[in-house]
């Protein structure tokens, strides 16, 4: 990894500081609001935020907590162990540990020279990687499994790559990114460019499973899930309920519940985030015009579908379109592309 960007992620934060002059501990109150030790992805996120990073602390043993999102730990430099219930993982230079939003976990403490890297992320941020790599795989499975209300619900995937080249040059774009990104008009275009880079490092994982070590709960209700989802990603146009539970021979009332109480949304939701980011990719990558998108998208009603896009993006279909026009034209110079 490059030295100046691990010289960055080295130094000594705030907390850090103030646990090596002795003056207290974790600062639960930096994480969470609440009683119970559940890190909160609105003190972790800005507004509008998909993924973040931030260094993990050192210096003191992490107590026992979860995340009401997904954790990546990545280390660019050392180790540190995690306790997974009766599992120790000491994730080592190189290598990568997903965790899920209801996986209780304590970390040992890490010294001065490791460098841990904590990703945090939201579920959707996947919607990219998952049409990238499709369905009926572990890491479908696991991402499908962070959408569960079941907070008795755990799981785990390690994964020892250190030695994938591929794999270290991607968790370095990715993090470089983050880090660097700031905000403003590239937000949107960046965040795009972030998705793909994990759809692209979860190819290579995938390539990679003789590496993995996995925790999965019961994959019962995920496979109604991955399927509505793969129902949603081949016909969002005209997607139905009521076709989709005919189709899995299910009463509709009792896939409704299934879907909201495995995937957090119901089926209407899943089906608008479909087509909304459907509609993005087609505003960002063709000249169509955008009354005909959103019919190509499956909304009849062009007002509701207006006021849903800006409700999300926090600008209507045009506002939109223009931005990302513009931003096309800042990063060619001359006819190099500029990296972002």
């Amino acid at each position: 990894m490059d030295e100046k960007l691990l010289s960055k992620l080295s130094v000594i934060t705030e907390e850090e500081q103030r646990i090596l002059d002795g003056n207290g501990g974790v600062e639960k109150q930096l994480y969470t609001s609440g009683e119970e030790f559940t890190v909160d992805s609105a003190r972790m996120l800005k507004d509008g935020q998909l993924i973040a990073v931030r260094p993990h602390t050192r210096f003191i043993r992490f107590p026992m907590h979860r995340h009401n999102y997904v954790e990546v730990v990545y280390v660019c430099r050392g180790s540190v162990t995690n306790i997974i219930g009766e599992n120790r993982i000491t994730v080592r230079q190189g290598e990568l540990l997903f965790l899920n939003q209801y996986t209780r976990h304590e970390l040992l403490p890490a010294g001065m020279d490791d460098i841990i890297i904590n990703f945090i992320i939201l579920p959707e941020f996947f919607d990219v990687a998952l049409e990238m790599i499709g369905g009926n795989n572990m890491l479908a499975n696991f991402v499908i499994n962070t959408l569960r209300q079941d907070g008795q619900k755990g799981e785990y995937l390690y994964f020892r790559v250190s030695g994938i080249l591929q794999i270290q040059n991607l968790m370095e774009n990715l993090i470089t990114s983050l880090v660097t990104g700031t905000a403003g008009d590239g937000v949107v275009n960046r965040n795009r460019i972030n998705q793909t880079t994990m759809g692209l490092l979860f190819m290579h994982l995938l390539d990679s499973v003789q590496s993995a070590e996995s925790l999965n709960p019961d994959q019962y209700e995920n496979m109604i899930v991955m399927s509505t989802l793969d129902y949603i990603d081949r016909n969002y146009p005209t997607a139905s309920l009521g076709e989709l539970a005919q189709n899995l021979k299910l009463p509709v009332h009792t896939l409704s519940r299934m879907i909201k109480r495995s995937a957090g949304g119901n089926f209407t939701e899943l089906l608008q985030r479909k087509r909304l980011n459907r509609a993005v990719s087609l505003l960002v990558e063709t000249d169509e015009p955008i009354n005909d998108i959103i019919d190509m998208v499956g909304y009849e009603n062009h007002s509701y579908f207006h006021r849903v896009f800006k409700a999300r993006y926090g600008m209507t279909p045009h506002a939109f379109r223009k931005k990302n026009q513009e931003m096309k034209r800042i990063r060619i110079d001359g006819g190099n592309v500029k990296k972002m």
